[in-house]
């Protein structure tokens, strides 16, 4: 999922440089909303990982 977000970000910086602003804002949208959801899967990932030792 982080490389997907890698993905739209990079989308979103090689757009704007262009001149694409409605393309550009929508990958950084995604990008930010798919970054998101990583750091949510991660931290349950972290809080699992935790429980499951104790």
């Amino acid at each position: 999922m982080l490389y997907w977000a890698l993905v739209f970000l990079v989308v979103a910086i090689i757009a704007g440089a262009l001149g694409f602003g409605g393309i550009a804002g929508a990958s950084a949208g995604l990008a930010k909303i798919l970054f998101f959801i990583f750091l949510a899967f991660l931290v349950l990932s972290v809080l699992a990982a935790l429980f499951r030792r104790a």
